[in-house]
């Protein structure tokens, strides 16, 4: 059987966000859950369960988001914000 990317889904205190997703998604999370649950011993868990470390598992592995995430730090840490950076105001037409 193929390894899958994520492990057991451990209890965190959550933040609510809602999320809708397409049925196809849905239902390769059900999947998904049923899989992850065979191959660890356990029930299935809630497919809804799996949507927070899919994303923390992309994020992790997501070069480019990495890439810009240490040059965010690196300019906080030269002291360099957004704020610092030149920004071009908005223009607006009156008509």
């Amino acid at each position: 059987m193929p390894k899958l990317k994520l492990c057991e889904i451990l209890d965190d205190k959550p933040v609510k966000v809602t999320v809708e997703v397409p049925a196809n998604l849905h239902r390769d999370l059900v999947a998904y859950a049923e899989i992850l649950g065979r191959e660890n011993n356990q029930l299935p868990t809630d497919p809804s369960r799996l949507i927070v470390p899919m994303i923390e598992r992309f994020m992790a592995t997501d070069r480019g988001f990495a890439k810009a995430r240490r040059a965010a730090h690196l300019n906080r840490a030269r002291g360099i914000s957004r704020g610092s950076l030149p920004r071009s105001e908005p223009s607006f037409e009156q008509g």
